[in-house]
């Protein structure tokens, strides 16, 4: 982890309340949507956050982009916690940090143009004169590719790969130290996701802002990150290089995920591991490793003591009983 980080992630929680009924609502429980997660990343770097639908991506971004206040634990911008902002200082890191979503056709809103759209955070901050801000406009949708007159046009005259290109010029107005990217090419054509992810990574290049990717689409992952974290029922199960996770995966977990849709290396004999059962519910999660109820080579201390988070190889961490050593 790094020792100066733009954003550090410790000890993180976040538990919801569970009841049943409305006037006399009776307790059933907590479901621990995140359940203690740490990690960093540095300016310039792009982390990846993987894993099954529910286990937790979403609202660890929720939690970032401060839209929740946590549970339990810290999340720090250059050093300073960011939950309990007001006035002010809540608005600089709403310019500091910012996110694209997943849909390019409900992520913007339909009665504004493109310019206004890139322009509102802008408006709202006070960046400066009418005139400022719109040569600011221009800059920004000549950096994402489009045109100066695209600023007069609505969101439903454009392309869906278009759409998030204002989104993504929106995210950049404020030149953001961070952006939080959910899902950013997943509901584009495949001919589309490439010209998008080549077009992050050179802003990126140019300009050092960090990315916390949040994806389904290992592809995507495997190209775009530096590092990788692999969650599961609220933990992080497995955290490293991307370039050493994608080579060598230790997880069980992880190794079905990546068997499940990644295409097999052809110059390695793999073998292909289906698992069985549902994903376990967070409001009752199974003792010991979360994961053992599926795992293929879960050991009896599996189902008994939870494994922790440990580094395995150099910089390469992960929690599981098989590497106990």
């Amino acid at each position: 982890m790094s020792s100066n980080p733009l954003l550090r992630v410790t000890h993180l929680r976040k538990h919801y309340n569970v009841a049943k009924g409305v006037l006399f609502a009776k307790p059933l429980g907590q479901v621990k949507a995140v359940d203690d997660v740490s990690f960093t990343i540095a300016a310039g770097e792009t982390l990846g956050l993987v894993g099954e639908s529910g286990c937790g991506k979403t609202t660890t971004s929720r939690l970032i982009l401060n839209l929740e206040d946590p549970t339990s634990g810290e999340i720090l911008l250059l050093g300073q916690p960011i939950h309990g902002l007001r006035g002010e200082a809540l608005r600089t890191y709403r310019a500091q940090v910012q996110a694209v979503f997943q849909d390019p056709w409900s992520s913007l809103n339909p009665r504004m143009t493109a310019g206004r759209t890139i322009a509102e955070s802008l408006i709202v901050t006070g960046w400066g004169t009418r005139d400022v801000i719109a040569q600011r406009v221009r800059e920004l949708l000549d950096q994402v590719g489009l045109r100066a007159d695209h600023a007069n046009q609505y969101p439903h005259e454009f392309s869906g790969g278009q759409r998030q290109r204002i989104a993504l010029a929106s995210a950049l107005a404020s030149r953001p130290r961070l952006i939080v990217l959910d899902e950013p090419v997943s509901a584009l054509d495949v001919s589309i996701r490439a010209q998008m992810m080549n077009l992050l990574k050179d802003i990126q290049g140019r300009d050092g802002v960090a990315y916390l990717l949040v994806a389904h689409d290992l592809a995507t992952v495997r190209h775009m990150t530096d590092r990788t974290a692999v969650m599961y029922l609220g933990k992080i199960v497995e955290y490293a290089p991307s370039q050493s996770l994608f080579a060598k995966v230790a997880h069980p977990y992880t190794k079905a995920l990546f068997s499940a849709v990644l295409p097999p290396h052809p110059d390695r004999a793999e073998e292909e591991i289906v698992l069985s059962g549902e994903v376990p519910s967070p409001m009752q999660p199974p003792n010991g490793c979360g994961f053992h109820t599926r795992c293929p080579f879960a050991i009896s201390r599996c189902s008994t003591v939870e494994p922790v988070l440990r580094e395995i190889a150099p910089s390469h961490f992960a929690a599981c009983h098989l590497h106990d050593g």
